[in-house]
């Protein structure tokens, strides 16, 4: 099995490679891992990783700049339902529309938008940074062994707004609801960080090398 983290540009992804190499490690994969921008690669890959970190714009634009790179997304995630996990602003990227410093098309399979987080108690600082506890609201195969009360760490000041509640999967509180996860048919995003979330983290990275849509 071959898994692809996309790398655009966006971050240092060897902490995520090697959460990924552990786990297929502990749970007896044979996945070759690779971290790459090349589309042929990206479009002939078994799995998908996106990571993002910064601004959704920013993240957008870094995808969009490799020539290739999108309509190559497109045909394995959405032509071909290959399985593929967005983290962070990669989770982010799937939503319809961002907000963020302008109004900006995302990939439009999750729909919604990416907006400010704007919590109902002052003291709750933005960004939202930090360990917090899960809330699971629907059951799905990469969850599996998780559950409410689990802690992920996050860092972000805007979060995605689903329009359909359904296939939000998992929220945390910070004085008020924020979606943490994500998903539907072939597709699955967190808005933590599953390689810096410890247990937790590795357990869905586990269930998604694992999982069968």
């Amino acid at each position: 099995m071959s898994l692809v983290i996309i790398d655009y540009g966006s971050g240092n992804l060897r902490s995520a490679a090697k959460a990924f190499e552990r786990m297929a490690a502990e749970r007896g994969l044979d996945v070759a891992i690779e971290v790459t921008a090349d589309p042929d690669r990206v479009a002939t890959a078994d799995r998908l990783v996106l990571p993002g970190v910064g601004a959704f714009h920013d993240c957008l634009a870094g995808v969009e700049a490799v020539p290739g790179l999108r309509p190559a997304l497109e045909q394995a995630v959405i032509a071909q339902g290959r399985p593929f996990l967005g983290i962070c602003v990669g989770m982010q990227l799937m939503a319809t529309t961002g907000v963020e410093h302008g109004r900006y098309p995302g990939f439009g399979w999750i729909p919604g938008e990416v907006r400010p987080i704007t919590p109902a108690e002052p003291t709750a600082k933005i960004p939202h940074m930090g360990w917090n506890t899960l809330a699971i609201d629907r059951e799905h195969p990469v969850l599996a062994g998780l559950g409410s009360g689990d802690h992920a760490y996050f860092v972000h000041s805007y979060a995605l707004t689903a329009d359909d509640p359904g296939q939000v999967l998992a929220h945390v509180d910070y004085a008020g609801p924020v979606t943490a996860i994500v998903g539907r048919d072939n597709i699955v995003g967190t808005q933590f960080h599953p390689e810096k979330s410890q247990s937790t983290g590795l357990t869905l990275i586990g269930n998604f090398l694992e999982w069968r849509p």
